[in-house]
């Protein structure tokens, strides 16, 4: 087991070249937000623009046009019932699937047009309701991804995996991971009071920061948010998710340092401040 520290930010997070533009940090798109849970859609959007992704869509209830304008307007919208949201997908290098997304009828559906349209060059990242639809019917796993990224939190991966709680040692997590997905392109990243990312390859990597005022309704839709939009800029590789982590966990407690509730809006706030210091330090 490797413990994280924030080397792995000076590792991944690079100094902006002034001869790059929009394009050369990543298409991604957001899928989630029902008609009760736009909120979480939003978060996980703001959360991959100040990350840094360069060009963010936002595929959801058109009940959340409105909100979502208002608060990122970087971010453009599709209705998720336009059929042209399969062509869309197929033009992202990232989708982000599950925050707000619900369990309905249409949100299955919504699993079976990504799994569909995915590709060996795209990595997606499920979360949330996704990965519980998926523990209801394994087949709507969208496996022609290049990457997969699995963001569950310990219950989460309770129904998925079957593991209960306890018993979620990292051998177990280890073995059920291959066993849900054999190939090697798949990452669970096991959140916790101290997150837990394990690699296809077996390797395990621990958080040892974070705070309990992060513990608040939307946290996780922050993090898949960050964890897209890093993979946009830098690629699919555990360092990279790693990274995302831990920036998480590092904005939380800066903020926890004089606040006892950290808001996943203000931990969104602060990356760009952190993103710089990092990509100047050698």
């Amino acid at each position: 087991m490797t413990e994280l520290t924030e080397d792995i930010l000076k590792k991944v997070i690079k100094k902006r070249s002034s001869n790059t533009h929009k394009g050369n940090y990543g298409r991604i798109l957001l899928i989630g937000g029902s008609e009760n849970y736009g909120g979480a859609i939003i978060m996980s959007t703001e959360a991959a623009v100040n990350s840094g992704a360069g060009l963010t869509a936002v595929a959801t209830h058109h009940l959340n046009l409105s909100a979502l304008h208002s608060r990122i307007p970087e971010a453009m919208f599709i209705d998720w019932h336009d059929a042209k949201l399969a062509d869309l997908i197929k033009n992202m290098d990232v989708v982000v699937c599950g925050s707000g997304l619900g369990m309905s009828d249409f949100a299955k559906q919504i699993l079976v047009i990504l799994r569909r349209c995915t590709s060996e060059k795209q990595t997606v990242i499920l979360d949330a309701s996704a990965l519980d639809l998926i523990s209801e019917d394994k087949s709507l796993l969208p496996v022609n991804a290049g990457h997969l990224i699995l963001t569950p939190h310990q219950m989460e991966w309770q129904r998925l995996s079957q593991i209960r709680i306890p018993f979620q040692t990292d051998s177990a997590n280890i073995d059920a991971l291959k066993q849900l997905i054999p190939d090697s392109n798949a990452v669970l990243v096991l959140k916790s009071n101290h997150t837990h990312i394990y690699d296809g390859t077996g390797r395990t990597f621990v958080n040892p920061i974070g705070n309990p005022g992060m513990a608040t309704g939307g946290m996780g839709d922050t993090l898949a948010g960050i964890i897209g939009g890093f993979v946009a800029q830098f690629g699919p590789s555990v360092d990279t998710i790693s990274a995302a982590v831990y920036i998480h966990s590092l904005a939380g407690d800066l903020i926890n340092k004089d606040n006892y509730v950290v808001k996943p809006t203000e931990v969104s706030k602060v990356l760009p401040k952190l993103m710089k210091k990092y990509s100047e330090l050698e």
